[in-house]
């Protein structure tokens, strides 16, 4: 392991360094509407999901979004997305599944600032907050939902100790991210002693890897236009570019993609 993966390793500095990161990415990308941070999901034969000529652009990400979400049903919910980013699942959610209200929660300012200006949906609202330490009372959600931002989180057993309080009895967690190898079996044992039972899951890796080269193109010229040169690799892992690390490492087996459904007791 490199120095500097070692030093990522360290719960505190790598939240550090993702409170940087996220804004810096924000304020770069604000100016070409980019509503969605994570990676992107496809069938073979394709989802075929029925979207407004507005949403088509993100197609791919909506249908990881899709996927995760639509494990549960959703009209009438009081629903929190933990870590919504600039906000493009929420508004999507929101809007196609009809929820009695949804609360984007994200760690970045800047993001949330961006979200309240661009998603004005009934029923949506944003908040800064963390992860870590919930700002929602116990049993008041029906749902919670976390898509690909775990990973970010110091302190991942922490997190679904948290999910678990928020969530009234019978209410449901959807969930999806990636783990590299090494860092299987730690978060296997954080998921099999949560204070959630499984309901489902399910390995996405090929779904996922249709979806990166789906968006390759886009994401490539994005990384171009809006990043420095120096951070141009980091840029590709983070979009999932085939020849990134992240690609090649999913597509190698050597990271894991998965989807859950967990339901509280």
């Amino acid at each position: 392991m490199s120095f500097l993966e070692r030093l990522f390793s360290i719960p505190s500095v790598r939240k550090g360094i993702w409170r940087l990161w996220y804004p810096f990415l924000t304020r770069r990308l604000r100016g070409q509407e980019v509503l969605f941070l994570n990676y992107a999901f496809e069938t073979n034969p394709p989802v075929g999901l029925s979207l407004e000529t507005a949403d088509e652009p993100n197609r791919a990400c909506i249908q990881l979004y899709h996927h995760v979400a639509t494990q549960v049903g959703w009209q009438g919910k009081d629903v929190l997305e933990v870590s919504c980013g600039h906000g493009g699942g929420a508004s999507w959610l929101t809007r196609a599944l009809q929820p009695a209200s949804y609360t984007g929660l994200d760690l970045n300012p800047t993001g949330i600032a961006f979200c309240e200006r661009r998603h004005q949906v009934p029923g949506l609202t944003f908040r800064q907050g963390d992860a870590q330490e919930l700002p929602f009372a116990d049993a008041s959600l029906d749902i919670v939902i976390n898509v690909e931002a775990s990973h970010c989180y110091p302190d991942f057993p922490g997190f679904l100790r948290e999910v678990a309080r928020v969530l009234k009895p019978g209410g449901h967690f959807v969930y999806a991210d990636f783990r590299f190898s090494d860092q299987f079996v730690e978060w296997d044992i954080a998921i099999a002693t949560a204070p959630l039972r499984i309901v489902q899951t399910r390995s996405i890796r090929e779904e996922v890897l249709r979806g990166m080269e789906t968006n390759a193109d886009r994401s490539e010229k994005l990384i171009c236009q809006r990043l420095p040169k120096f951070l141009h690799s980091l840029g590709r892992d983070f979009a999932g570019i085939p020849g990134s690390r992240v690609y090649e490492a999913l597509k190698a087996r050597e990271l894991s993609y998965r989807s859950w459904c967990f339901q509280k007791a």
